[in-house]
């Protein structure tokens, strides 16, 4: 294996998928709308490169209407873990709209849940708004770190402080 990793998309988790298409259900008739995490896939148990999509991200803010969802990006999380998005199309077409197409160039994968929200009622699509196939794998989530530091670099901070 080289120095640099892949950073490309190469799978869902089973789990990101499940709560999408709940969130999009439980959103009907309104889309739903949300970014999508990517870690490492050696990080979630995976002997591979690449990223796996392994969190939602529900930005507040979010506006929906059964025709359209938005937020405004100043309330998105400015990281670089997000690699994709997940919104719902209440009407049951997965084929992004002109309007999808437009807000494809942010992420890597898009992808498009539709009613009635079943196991296979969605699709992955790539910045171009062209289907791709993104396999759904079973991993265990990240584990949570909200600060990002151990216990010996607070106790050296409280030394030096």
């Amino acid at each position: 294996m080289g120095l640099f990793r892949s950073n490309e998309v190469v799978a869902i988790a089973e789990s990101v998928l499940e709560f999408a298409r709940a969130a999009s259900e439980e959103a009907h008739p309104n889309e739903y709308m949300a970014l999508l995490r990517g870690e490492e896939a050696s990080q979630v148990g995976l002997d591979r490169d690449g990223r796996i999509l392994t969190e939602v991200l529900v930005i507040p803010g979010t506006e929906t209407n059964p025709v359209s969802a938005e937020f405004r990006p100043i309330y998105a999380p400015n990281d670089l873990s997000a690699a994709g998005s997940v919104h719902s199309h209440p009407n049951g077409v997965l084929r992004p709209s002109a309007a999808d197409l437009a807000t494809f160039d942010a992420n890597d994968v898009h992808i498009i849940v539709g009613a009635p929200y079943g196991p296979e009622d969605w699709q992955a699509f790539d910045r171009d708004g062209e289907p791709i196939d993104l396999p759904v794998v079973e991993v265990d989530p990240p584990e949570e770190e909200f600060f990002h530091f151990t216990q010996a670099e607070l106790d050296q901070l409280e030394e030096d402080g």
